[in-house]
């Protein structure tokens, strides 16, 4: 079966191309969609800085949109699929011709792929019906699906394959959140597997490119030391991940994942020592990608607390330590140092990057820290808010402009 699935997708790309040669250098009106970082980062931070004012005015005011899903429901999934598959898609885009050696997707490709994200979130907003919707938002996620097991086929880089299990699952769970109406016990499942999947992306992706980014600045800054090179440990790590996670998803609340999560924690703190992050503190843009993977360990041990010692912190705050934290710290990271280096720019934060940096930090403190800061929910709800849409506005000011043009010369 899996592998009809491989040759119908290789069918597929050669039938129906979605790629184009690799383009020449092109005219500015044409560099939006010239990589998929472009479009797809610059639309998923546009996106971030709305929907979450947009949560904390339905959370605050009682504002109900007039989609098929309303409150919480639109809250979590728009975050979960999306925002998250938006940045995944410009990171996957960008990064597996270079993996494989194929061309790219640009043009009116790329520009339709980005066309199918946009008309699932207007209709998640905008339209009442259920599976047409529900079709139409799945839609995005399965032609990503197939463009990365196609192009994993045609280059035999099978070493590549846990990207489109990945994403495969994420589509997934975006199906089970989508059934609540026919089995609603289904739901949660679909949430926490969409969670395992951004937990597992970080700790897989994480771990290609923190240690590697580190040990080129540590080169360039003549540091004798250098982060620990992909050993057995990390295979560990991230076998560990999966078993635990898995155990998660199905078992949310047994002693046994609590267990299982803070052990995760710990093994994920180890793994950031061995890259030794407390030498990156003279550039923000490689210290924040250390940072970000700090809020995964801290998620996993907050979420083993939760389940083991309830009273000390709840699940929600532990969830956000891994959305608002981990997802958005790292997106964030992952989206500023990509648009500087494939838009030709220094690889160093300035100013505004920095800004962002500390702004998406105070909003997972602040989401994370509720009952435990001397401020009410609401207030608190509503200053977190603030610091993410305001991480957001920064990345747009700064990042916008050069996601629009050419390459700096």
């Amino acid at each position: 079966m899996i592998q009809r699935f491989l040759n119908f997708t290789y069918w597929l790309g050669n039938r129906y191309p979605m790629t184009t040669p690799a383009p020449a250098p092109v005219s500015a009106p044409c560099a939006f969609l010239s990589a998929g970082l472009r479009p797809f980062f610059f639309a998923a931070a546009l996106f971030a800085g709305i929907a979450i004012p947009a949560w904390a005015l339905i959370l605050t005011q009682g504002w109900q949109l007039p989609g098929l899903f309303t409150g919480r429901d639109w809250h979590i999934h728009e975050m979960l699929f999306g925002y998250f598959p938006a940045v995944l898609a410009g990171f996957i885009l960008t990064a597996i011709p270079s993996w494989t050696g194929r061309p790219a997707v640009t043009g009116a490709p790329l520009g339709a792929l980005l066309g199918l994200w946009l008309a699932g979130r207007l209709a998640l907003a905008l339209a009442p019906w259920n599976w047409p919707v529900a079709l139409l938002d799945l839609a995005f996620s399965l032609v990503l699906l197939i463009f990365v097991v196609r192009e994993i086929a045609a280059s035999r880089t099978w070493r590549h394959l846990p990207i489109a299990i990945l994403v495969a699952a994420l589509v997934v769970a975006n199906g089970l959140f989508h059934a609540r109406g026919i089995a609603p016990q289904l739901a949660g499942a679909g949430e926490r597997l969409a969670l395992a999947v951004m937990a597992l992306f970080i700790s897989l992706i994480g771990g290609r490119i923190i240690p590697a980014f580190t040990r080129n600045w540590f080169k360039q800054q003549g540091i004798a030391n250098s982060p620990s090179e992909f050993s057995g440990y990390d295979k560990a790590v991230l076998l560990m991940s999966a078993a635990g996670l898995l155990l998660w998803v199905g078992w949310p609340y047994r002693t046994v994942t609590g267990v299982a999560l803070l052990l995760l924690g710990l093994a994920h703190v180890v793994r950031l020592l061995r890259w030794q992050f407390w030498q990156t503190w003279r550039e923000p843009l490689v210290t924040v990608l250390h940072l970000g993977y700090l809020w995964l360990a801290l998620a996993f041990a907050l979420l083993g607390t939760a389940i083991l010692a309830p009273a000390l912190i709840t699940v929600s705050a532990a969830l956000h330590a891994l959305t608002t934290g981990a997802v958005g710290t790292m997106t964030l990271a992952v989206m500023t140092r990509a648009s500087r280096g494939h838009t030709g720019r220094p690889l160093r934060a300035d100013g505004l990057s920095v800004g962002i940096y500390l702004s998406i930090t105070g909003a997972a403190v602040l989401r994370t820290g509720i009952g435990l800061l001397p401020f009410d929910y609401l207030t608190t709800i509503g200053f977190s808010a603030l610091l993410w849409c305001l991480a957001f506005i920064l990345f747009l000011v700064s990042y916008g402009p050069m996601l629009l043009r050419a390459k700096a010369p």
